[in-house]
């Protein structure tokens, strides 16, 4: 009852302060409550999604840069982003809604759609307009990383995403990463594990993004995966890039590592198979992890902005002696 009347509470303050533009000094007359106290209920009331904002990007895209990547690399479609701002946290913003919309033309009822953790997938899931109902099934093709990505976590964007399209959720119970390769052999031999990542595996559409193993942001090293030196090593030794938290080489080969063992979910021989496979990501500085991953055979949509595209295009050129 306390977390009902809390959560009327934030709702109640929300909607004065961005449905009727009351003022926070205002709203505190109002109830009876400290500015700083209206402050941090509305800042609350954003955390908890109890209000949530959505800026209507004006999305354009560039042509010319796409057909270069479709031919380059043998895509099904490249959307690329035409950039109105270079702030990272916008361009993503962006490219979540022009992936969004593509989402949405492709999912047909019943379709089944395998869902991989990370900032890009849950910047593509938060632009899917919440009057879209497809009845899609959506599985969890990665398990969950530790508390501290509780936002960006598998389960957590596969939730959002089955109630956004009205349909169905099969969860992956289970770590993101065993302690051994032998104990995730076990972890995927459990029913519901095997469940999941056989739906997983069969689905019709796989949503991904791309790491580029950069020890001051890679996922590994914030879950405590890896240390920031021994990322540097395997980077040294030819790993580019994560795809579903798998590393690989420049030429798209798997990445020869335990690490690749470690891993519960969707595995790339099997997203390979998946009929639309979209990868969404952004940033000169992950062209070269971009630029594997789309050797691995895996991707066949790619989302991205036009200097990342660029940069790609740059890098695939044979050098001039």
């Amino acid at each position: 009852m306390h977390d009902q009347r809390h959560h009327e509470l934030l709702a109640h303050v929300a909607s004065l302060y961005y449905e009727q533009d009351m003022t926070q000094n205002a709203i505190a007359d109002l109830l009876g409550l400290s500015r700083v106290k209206v402050y941090r209920l509305l800042r609350e009331a954003r955390d908890a999604k109890v209000v949530q904002i959505k800026i209507d990007w004006p999305i354009k895209r560039n042509t010319e840069l796409e057909a270069r990547l479709q031919d380059e690399f043998s895509l099904q479609t490249a959307l690329v982003l035409k950039t109105t701002t270079w702030q990272p946290s916008s361009v993503l913003h962006q490219l979540g809604s022009l992936a969004a919309r593509y989402l949405e033309i492709i999912l047909q009822h019943n379709t089944t759609m395998a869902i991989c953790l990370g900032r890009s997938t849950y910047e593509v899931i938060n632009a899917i307009s919440p009057d879209f109902q497809a009845n899609v099934q959506v599985a969890q093709a990665i398990g969950n990383l530790p508390n501290s990505f509780h936002e960006y976590d598998s389960s957590t964007l596969a939730r959002q995403l089955a109630q956004k399209l009205g349909g169905q959720v099969m969860y992956l119970p289970s770590p993101l990463m065993a302690d051994t390769p032998e104990a995730a052999s076990v972890i995927r031999s459990q029913r519901d594990v095997r469940r999941t990542l056989s739906v997983a595996s069969a689905a019709d559409v796989a949503l991904v993004g791309i790491g580029n193993l950069d020890p001051e942001t890679s996922g590994f090293v914030r879950a405590g995966f890896i240390e920031p030196d021994e990322l540097r090593e395997l980077k040294d030794d030819g790993a580019v890039g994560d795809l579903a938290w798998q590393l690989y080489t420049a030429d798209g080969a798997l990445y020869p590592c335990e690490f690749n063992n470690r891993v519960i979910g969707i595995r790339l021989e099997e997203l390979a198979h998946i009929p639309t496979t979209i990868a969404v990501a952004a940033g000169v500085e992950k062209a070269a992890a971009i630029r594997g991953a789309l050797h691995t055979g895996v991707i066949n949509v790619l989302a991205t902005d036009e200097r990342t595209a660029a940069a790609i295009l740059r890098a695939a050129l044979p050098l001039v002696s």
